[in-house]
């Protein structure tokens, strides 16, 4: 792992997109809007829960940067915004190869003992016990 990669990345926009990441209602709307823009009306759809606290759900993922507000006449749609998500992704990343190469390198003890298990001759082994 090479810690200057981390420091290219804002921490309190990583936290800001982990903090918004954290709550399934966020995610869900994230979901949706990874399909296309949608109203604030049509996001709350889904959702039993008033207006103003999706609002507040919309909010977060505003200030973290992981949602924009568009104009549109009337409306003011969201659009998912890939950055923060691509952001967070790079920093997992780091953390999916150092388990990788975890992995690779147990695999690799394992096949290890795995033949020196089978040099082991069985008949050198009555006698001993």
């Amino acid at each position: 792992m090479q810690p200057d990669s981390y420091e290219l990345m804002s921490s309190d926009a990583l936290d800001a997109t982990f903090a918004a990441l954290a709550d399934p209602t966020r995610r869900a709307i994230l979901a949706r809007l990874a399909s296309g823009e949608a109203s604030v009306t049509e996001l709350a759809g889904p959702f039993a829960m008033s207006q103003p606290a999706i609002s507040k759900h919309l909010k977060v993922l505003e200030r973290a940067g992981l949602i924009s507000r568009g104009q549109d006449a009337q409306r003011r749609p969201r659009r998912l915004e890939a950055k923060p998500l691509a952001d967070a992704t790079q920093w997992l990343e780091r953390y999916r190869e150092f388990w990788e190469a975890s992995f690779q390198r147990l695999d690799s003890l394992l096949e290890e003992l795995k033949t020196r298990e089978g040099k082991v001759d069985p008949q050198s082994d009555k006698g001993e016990r």
